[in-house]
């Protein structure tokens, strides 16, 4: 039995060590584009802060090959295609996030698509806290529910102005459910500029 889990082992740890060696897909790209795209993708790996210099150039890559894919996607249709494109987006969505569990912690693959959304996650979440400090946590939890959703959106757009375009979709979204529980958005954030000034 023990010999069976050891070749288990061996052999996962082989898959593993193989799967590291991800290419950059960078054929046939000019090379000014390749290199914008590798920084952008080196500064959300660097916030990771990964000893493994194999295993952070392999995520580096991941993420790049991603913004690769979507400009490509992107490129195929123009305004009047929209379904098809939104049907190819979401054939591909999901592998970004399977491709980075290899390597990464479910945290760091959640750091991994707040690199790619400029932030707006954490940023809308904790301004709607600081905002309404009365919050319960069942609004908490649906809020940060829509917030994760506009940020799976949002990782699928073409650029910057279409990722903050989702968080600005779904803000609206919180803040006419909010309106509805009875909350005065008007006077919250009144109330929040107010204690902003008294700092």
């Amino acid at each position: 039995m023990r010999k069976v889990l050891l070749a288990a082992l061996v052999s996962l740890l082989s898959l593993t060590a193989n799967a590291q060696l991800v290419p950059l897909d960078c054929d046939g790209r000019d090379s000014a584009y390749v290199e914008n795209i590798k920084g952008r993708a080196q500064k959300i790996v660097d916030g990771l802060q990964l000893t493994d210099q194999k295993k952070a150039r392999t995520v580096r890559n991941i993420i790049a090959n991603r913004y690769f894919l979507l400009n490509d996607i992107h490129a195929k249709y123009d305004k009047s295609q929209q379904d098809a494109l939104q049907a190819e987006l979401y054939k591909h969505h999901f592998e970004l996030a399977s491709a980075l569990a290899l390597y990464l912690t479910d945290e760091q693959v959640d750091a991994v698509k707040d690199g790619m959304t400029f932030g707006r996650l954490k940023r809308d979440y904790q301004a709607t806290q600081d905002m309404i400090p009365t919050l319960s946590d069942f609004e908490k939890q649906q809020i940060l529910i829509w917030l994760k959703e506009a940020r799976e959106y949002a990782m699928d757009a073409a650029d910057s102005k279409g990722k903050h375009f989702w968080f600005d979709k779904y803000r609206g979204r919180t803040n006419n459910w909010l309106s509805a529980r009875g909350y005065d958005l008007k006077k919250e954030r009144e109330n929040w500029q107010k204690r902003l000034e008294n700092k």
